[in-house]
């Protein structure tokens, strides 16, 4: 059964050693709300973001995940102000004015319209629209974020599940962190973005010291998998291209469209198995990878597979590459949208209803279903063994959780085609000073990169960075802005 998400009186319970510059900015916070409404926040709602250590773009296939949630976090201090208004305002007042809306605008979201208070209202409606209610207490809020926008740290659903959080306390609700993990990934399509629910619920059940092996399907399930200990014990470096990639603006020809490369993948694959009639895959709405690979394995005479732990997950997933070569080998360039519906026996329009273009539309000639499936499935494989290695702990445990991150970047690179020059120049880098692996970190496109590194290499990796890439490509970055973009973390709350 999922717990309530925990609520603490002590910084340091979530910070630790970095209590202090905390207390500092929640000062700061209080003091500012109580200047622009006039009172005390009443309490500040905190949700991280977070860095997905391997398993990219394979939450919305149905596969597992490896984030952990670190420091880095979006503050909403909140007070029910008595009116029927909600008004909410921004620490970086400039470059997100204030907004004030009735309870009824927030149910209103043009997801046309790039606008920051966006998020706040997806925040506000995920809670209400998945305990079927309006809303109707007026409060005033007061963002703070340290999450980067648009950096793969997942700012935007740092925001949106804080938004929940004070939601719910204004509201007198109680939803469990499962519940409030779904309806933050469903209010997130409300801005257009075809989310698969990792970033949503690494932010609201991140726990301290661990990272989370997250599964989706059947039901969502975060197991906490400590990261080995050894003789040399290794951190994380996050370091920051500072190319901005925009899901919202960029969606139709990067996420939203991977999305759809899988979601058809998935129909395709079916059919080619002999399983497109059976009821789960027929009433899956969506199909994914995986709702196909069990189904597939629930079928009589398709081998004698092991079902128990890490290796029947790799013998099933290795079973999936193969039939993903046989389904779509003869395509390696892609499919075009006629070809897709052929090989479905349907139309291009009713093939554009399936995939629920109209709400997330995407442009492309043709879609790589080979490349992309490939990607899935091994992708979800490194992170059965990622997780594996983690439990047994074996004494070059280091190496190998790298050698499975390096993997997991080419893949991102030249199958799923989401990394970008200014990654793979971080990554090299990184190795060549010492990393163990270096691979992009959430959506791709720009943003982040993770590095696991032996705690002696920490400095001469991040000293590497900053010479041979800021130094270089950010020539004017202040040390604050370095500080910023560059840093080491370990899994956090």
């Amino acid at each position: 059964m999922s717990s309530f998400a925990p609520a603490v009186n002590r910084l340091s319970d979530i910070y630790g050693a970095d209590e202090n510059a905390q207390a500092l900015r929640y000062a700061r916070l209080v003091v500012t709300f109580k200047a622009t409404y006039g009172s005390q926040p009443e309490f500040i709602a905190r949700a991280p973001g977070r860095v997905n250590i391997i398993g990219e773009h394979i939450d919305y296939c149905g596969f597992p995940v490896f984030p952990m949630a670190i420091a880095p976090d979006t503050l909403v201090a909140a007070r029910a102000n008595g009116s029927d208004r909600i008004r909410v305002s921004n620490m970086d007042g400039t470059k997100y004015p204030p907004r004030d809306f009735s309870v009824a605008e927030m149910f209103e979201i043009d997801s046309t319209k790039h606008e920051w208070s966006n998020y706040f209202k997806c925040g506000y409606r995920g809670v209400l629209d998945h305990v079927s209610r309006q809303g109707d207490k007026g409060f005033s809020a007061l963002i703070d974020g340290q999450v980067p926008a648009g950096g793969g740290l997942s700012s935007s659903a740092a925001f949106v599940c804080a938004t929940q959080l004070a939601v719910q306390r204004i509201e007198g609700l109680s939803l469990t962190q499962a519940e409030l993990a779904s309806a933050a990934a469903q209010a997130e399509r409300h801005v257009g973005v075809n989310a698969g629910g990792m970033d949503q619920a690494v932010s609201i059940m991140g726990q301290q010291d661990s990272a989370l092996f997250i599964e989706f399907h059947p039901a969502l399930k975060a197991t906490p998998v400590r990261l080995p200990e050894a003789d040399l014990p290794f951190a994380f470096v996050i370091a920051n291209t500072l190319v901005v990639s925009n899901k919202h603006t960029t969606a139709p020809t990067n996420y939203n469209l991977r999305v759809v490369e899988t979601r058809v993948g998935a129909l395709m694959l079916a059919k080619h198995l002999g399983i497109a009639e059976h009821v789960v895959c027929a009433s899956a709405h969506p199909l994914t990878f995986k709702v196909v690979m069990d189904e597939y394995f629930a079928k009589p005479n398709v081998g004698d597979i092991n079902d128990d732990g890490v290796q029947g997950w790799v013998e099933r997933l290795e079973t999936m590459l193969r039939e993903t070569e046989k389904a779509f080998g003869t395509h390696p360039h892609g499919y075009t949208r006629d070809e897709m519906a052929a090989a479905l026996s349907i139309t291009a329009t009713d093939l554009s209803a399936k995939i629920h273009e109209g709400q997330f539309p995407v442009r492309a000639d043709r879609f790589k279903i080979l490349q992309r499936a490939q990607h899935a499935f091994s992708e979800a494989l490194r992170v059965v063994k990622f997780r594996g290695i983690c439990e047994q702990a074996p004494e070059n445990a280091g190496l190998r959780l790298g050698d499975l991150m390096n993997q997991s970047q080419d893949s991102c690179r030249d199958l799923f085609e989401c990394s970008c020059p200014e990654l793979d120049e971080i990554c090299k880098i990184a190795r060549q000073a010492g990393s163990f692996g270096s691979r992009l970190t959430g959506a791709g496109w720009g943003g982040c990169s993770v590095h696991l590194v032996p705690a002696n290499k920490v400095d001469d990796v991040k000293k590497a960075l900053a010479e041979q890439y800021y130094a270089v490509c950010f020539p004017d970055l202040s040390a604050e802005q370095l500080s910023e973009a560059l840093f080491a973390t370990k899994p956090g709350r």
